[in-house]
């Protein structure tokens, strides 16, 4: 599969829960809605390894079938809708957030 990672810097202890709020109620259901979109995973991380601060507050998994197929949907209404979305959260909520394309391997487990 191919995926575009998107990783989000944390809010402030201020807005944290309007940020969720948000994240939940109307970005993750905006990409969730884009169109050629297989999977998508969303995570959002509660500690750092070794007790460090976490690198990054949310990220989110998004599969699809080959970069063609990421780049048809791209065109799309709903793409536009949650890009113009993450732009208003940067914006609203001085976050970052950052974006990467690549695909994915998996590895057996165990010994």
């Amino acid at each position: 599969m191919y995926k575009l990672i998107a990783t989000w810097s944390a809010p402030s202890a201020e807005q944290h829960d309007e940020f969720e709020t948000h994240y939940e109620e109307v970005h993750a259901p905006a990409a969730a809605a884009v169109p050629r979109l297989r999977r998508i995973v969303l995570t959002r991380t509660a500690d750092g390894l070794e007790g460090a601060t976490p690198g990054f507050h949310r990220v989110a998994e998004m599969f699809f079938d080959s970069p063609e197929a990421l780049e048809e949907s791209s065109t799309s209404p709903q793409w536009a809708a949650m890009r113009a979305d993450a732009g208003g959260m940067i914006e609203r909520f001085g976050v970052t957030l950052t974006v990467a394309l690549g695909w994915e391997s998996e590895l057996p487990v165990g010994g």
